[in-house]
């Protein structure tokens, strides 16, 4: 065996034997939306997750999934902006009415305080009557959904869900 065949063959083995040892390079790890949490400064909701988590089980359900609405987005921001200010949850019949006097037919409200997750907050809703009963509210066609982190608060997170029916 040639000086240069002999090279040749000593260097893949090398890169072989390198190759081996090596560890790959991690994936970075993406945790799904509806598993961030929402305790932390800057956290936002991913409304089309929550969206599409609830029309998956309004559809379970027989009724039709619900479209984001924008202005209904802006004042479950608002409601959920001053529950944290005020460090307590609202009424939901208050925030109803103020729905309504915005011009918004059928409105509901699910007002929660202390879970940090998408998954953990749906789950909660589910579980209470109330709560279910604005999840699978057949006169509802549109929906907004925000948090608001209070770092200070026992709750850490409150989280606003408003649904209406069109025709506003």
């Amino acid at each position: 065996m040639s000086f240069m065949n002999r090279t040749l063959l000593l260097t893949a083995l090398g890169l072989a034997l390198a190759a081996c040892d090596s560890k790959p390079t991690p994936v970075a790890q993406q945790v799904p939306a509806f598993y961030v949490s929402m305790a932390k400064p800057g956290a936002v909701v991913d409304s089309a997750t929550a969206r599409d988590m609830i029309g998956a089980y309004r559809r379970n359900n027989n009724l039709p999934p619900l479209a984001l609405d924008p202005g209904l987005q802006a004042l479950a921001e608002a409601e959920s902006d001053a529950m944290a200010a005020a460090d307590k949850p609202a009424s939901a019949d208050a925030v109803k009415a103020r729905l309504a006097g915005a011009g918004y037919r059928t409105p509901g409200a699910n007002l929660s305080a202390g879970y940090h997750t998408l998954a953990e907050a749906f789950s909660g809703w589910r579980e209470s009557p109330q709560h279910n009963r604005v999840l699978l509210d057949p006169k509802a066609t549109r929906m907004a959904i925000a948090t608001a982190y209070a770092p200070n608060s026992k709750y850490k997170v409150y989280w606003t869900l408003v649904v209406a029916s069109d025709g506003r």
